[in-house]
């Protein structure tokens, strides 16, 4: 179940990498809504796509595994808060959806 949950969350965190790298109107309006200034969406791909690395390492090297996941547990954690403070909570889903697959794949890496 490890294999499965990380390399769905891993596709899923590239694909969300490479939607922040292009600075598309709709996406630096939802990180803009929550006070991330567009100058950061750079930065937090290449912590998605550093924690997708991860967690496909980490299928052959445990330490990694645990390490991105507990890195993306935080991650969606404060995303999710930066929503709530924001009040911004229609997109609230998604991250949620995130957290729960990084929980996930931190307990089956623990297991």
């Amino acid at each position: 179940m490890v294999v499965v949950v990380s390399l769905v969350l891993a596709a899923l965190l590239v694909a969300t990498a490479i939607r922040k790298l292009t600075h598309a109107p709709a996406v630096v309006a939802t990180y803009r809504r929550v006070g991330v200034p567009e100058e950061r969406l750079n930065l937090l791909a290449a912590l998605l796509l550093a924690g997708a690395a991860g967690l496909v390492v980490g299928l052959w090297w445990t330490p990694a595994g645990l390490a991105a996941a507990v890195g993306l547990v935080a991650y969606f954690l404060l995303a999710v808060g930066a929503h709530v403070r924001h009040r911004d909570l229609r997109p609230l889903a998604t991250p949620l959806v995130f957290l729960a697959l990084s929980v996930a794949a931190l307990v089956l890496h623990l297991g």
